[in-house]
């Protein structure tokens, strides 16, 4: 380190081990002096060798495994945040989303951090002190919704039901009729329970009852049908680490009309700086077409090239085919695991083709068969979340890993792990 002194201040005197030199090109030179410093509280240097992580088949509940592509294109060298052409591209990265997600929304942004991050921003932004809102749970995520809700100061009511079903449109019309709320929040891709939660419709009766409807996408986007105009959807999030094959950091998040009105019509600040979307507004949209962008944080470069490489292969893909792919992938796997005597969690008219949950069989331990299978076949699948941990297991086939060849890795993984444990399936 260094510092600068004057002459007609104070000199602070240096250890005797560092050096003590004129400093050059200053309009006074004797004015001037430069000190170095020696280490002090951690004096030895760690030493690691280069990194070199383990290759592993990633097919948890995420991330994923990223597309090559999107790898390579993040290694290209970084620009800056407000050069011209980052700001081009994150054109680019809007209406990709825009397509992605079906949608027209202006407000469809990367938000800089993971799902979590674009899930915060809609409840910092959307909701403010004693505002109602009901959110549905039936999974894990449906409590992280009412954490964050309660948070911001929501007066929250909940709607359960058991881990792996859904709510039918009846009983999400008479939560709307019964409670009045600001919003109403669903989970559309459950991750804890693979369950997916149908919105058609919905939306219609949350307009109906002066209502936004908020939706979790994070491991549904682009790997089941995600129509958020058609299906009335006023705030939605999700991740990229999953069926969009980009490792986490940035994360998908989409406004509408509706909700960027209540936005801009708040009555007290946003309590979230970082997420606050009038500013990141300011700089992502301007004040209109050509208008001036404001600085609001740095965003993170290089991860937004993977989200764009990721949105390309997804609009090369087109979402119609990309959709047939996770679908024909997930019957396939299900029909495989039946053979080996295993059962799925989910009824298969909700069941999430981008993950999977698998009951664990009487008798076996589900933690033990994720460990043997990570150290055997450098294959990673998760263990239950929540109510269902050691219950079921977690499986994704998701974006890249959405492939037969995948999933028949998994099937003979899984046989051979649980055999292990004397589980020998039909005969």
């Amino acid at each position: 380190g260094y510092f600068h002194t004057a002459r007609s201040s104070p000199v602070m005197t240096p250890p005797s081990n560092t050096v003590v030199e004129a400093v050059e090109g200053k309009p006074d030179v004797a004015s001037y002096e430069i000190c170095t410093f020696s280490v002090d509280a951690y004096k030895v240097a760690p030493r690691y060798p280069q990194l070199n992580p383990p290759t592993r088949l990633l097919c948890g509940p995420g991330p994923g495994n990223a597309d090559p592509r999107v790898l390579r294109a993040m290694s290209i060298p970084t620009i800056g945040h407000l050069d011209p052409a980052f700001l081009s591209m994150m054109e680019d990265i809007k209406d990709m989303l825009r397509y992605t997600w079906q949608t027209k929304n202006e407000f469809t942004i990367p938000v800089s951090g993971t799902g979590s991050a674009a899930m915060e921003a809609c409840f910092a932004n959307l909701l403010e002190p004693g505002d109602k809102i009901v959110i549905g749970i039936n999974g894990y995520f449906g409590h992280r919704m009412a954490d964050m809700a309660t948070r911001y100061g929501a007066e929250v009511v909940t709607l359960t039901k058991p881990w792996g079903q859904v709510f039918s449109i009846e009983e999400l019309s008479a939560a709307l009729d019964a409670h009045k709320p600001a919003i109403l929040a669903l989970v559309h891709a459950e991750t804890s329970t693979g369950a997916c939660q149908p919105l058609a419709g919905v939306g219609e009766l949350c307009h109906a009852a002066g209502a936004l409807l908020l939706a979790d996408c994070v491991t549904s986007i682009s790997g089941v049908p995600c129509l958020l105009d058609q299906w009335g959807v006023d705030a939605a999030y999700a991740g990229t680490q999953k069926c969009m094959s980009c490792p986490p950091g940035v994360s998908p998040l989409s406004f509408s009309p509706r909700a960027m009105e209540r936005l801009m019509k708040r009555e007290s600040k946003v309590k979230n700086w970082y997420l606050d979307m009038k500013a990141i507004a300011a700089y992502l949209v301007g004040s209109g077409a050509g208008g001036a962008r404001s600085y609001h944080h740095t965003a993170p470069v290089n991860m937004c090239y993977g989200m764009r490489e990721a949105l390309t292969i997804i609009t090369e893909e087109g979402l119609e085919a990309r959709w047939k792919k996770h679908r024909e992938t997930a019957e396939f796997f299900w029909v495989e695991l039946a053979k080996i005597g295993l059962e799925c969690h989910v009824d298969h008219r909700y069941r999430l083709p981008s993950l999977t949950t698998v009951k664990v069989p009487e008798g076996i331990d589900a933690k033990a068969v994720c460990v043997y299978v990570l150290k055997t076949y450098n294959l990673e699948i998760g263990n239950g979340l929540g109510e269902l941990l050691g219950k079921v297991w977690r499986i994704g086939l998701m974006g890249y890993n959405s492939r037969k060849e995948v999933a028949m890795s998994i099937v003979t993984a899984l046989k051979d792990a649980l055999f292990q444990q004397g589980f020998e399936g039909p005969k």
